[in-house]
């Protein structure tokens, strides 16, 4: 039990360093994202603003030039969240008939409404889907590697939905018609044909 203990430590310290010397988790590193202005002005609609996914949504946008509203008759556009479904099922077995392999899913879906709470991208799904190895012997271990994934795979669906948003945005603008360009108006003056034959006849010298 001590030899886990201190194995958890370790693994520990060194999350802590790398994240200290400027690494980071998979999926969490410089993934900018371009969005229109229009779609900068945002409300976040969600049962638990204060979740981990919640905080994560709010940060991720942020970074990609989203401006969150306090209001949401202040935004141009409202994402409603819902709160993320993990699951763990096993994927193999070991010799003793207990799980060798595990499957880890995070899933979530979201639904975009614009300024007059009319939907204008239609309820979305996402999902993240990792695979881990399992030691047996190794509770404490085991039970931390599963929370870093977690906490990786939170910011795998959050990127998810930012592109999502950002691509779907992006199509709706470039779909939008173009008002004509006005045509530049002709001389009325240019258009009154002559009053009579005589004007468009050569007039005799002398007179």
């Amino acid at each position: 039990m001590h030899r886990q203990l201190t194995r958890s430590i370790l693994l520990l310290a060194c999350a802590s360093l790398l994240a200290a010397c400027g690494f980071q988790l998979r999926g969490t590193g410089d993934n900018t994202v371009l969005v229109p202005d229009s779609w900068k002005s945002m409300y976040l609609v969600t049962g638990n603003p204060n979740s981990e996914f919640s905080r994560e949504i709010v940060s991720r946008f942020a970074a990609n030039g989203v401006q969150w509203a306090a209001e949401r008759s202040a935004a141009n556009y409202s994402l409603v969240l819902n709160p993320e479904r993990f699951q763990q099922r096993n994927l193999s077995l070991n010799s003793e008939a207990r799980a060798a392999e595990f499957e880890l899913t995070m899933r979530s879906n979201f639904t975009i409404l614009d300024a007059s709470t009319l939907e204008v991208m239609p309820k979305t799904d996402v999902a993240v889907i990792k695979q881990m190895e399992n030691d047996p012997r190794n509770v404490v271990g085991k039970a931390e590697e599963i929370r870093l994934l977690q906490r990786e795979m939170r910011a795998e669906l959050a990127q998810q939905i930012m592109r999502r948003i950002a691509f779907f945005a992006t199509s709706a603008q470039s779909q939008t018609p173009q008002q004509p360009q006005a045509q530049p108006q002709s001389d009325p003056q240019s258009q009154i044909p002559p009053d009579s034959e005589t004007d468009s006849l050569p007039q005799p010298d002398g007179l």
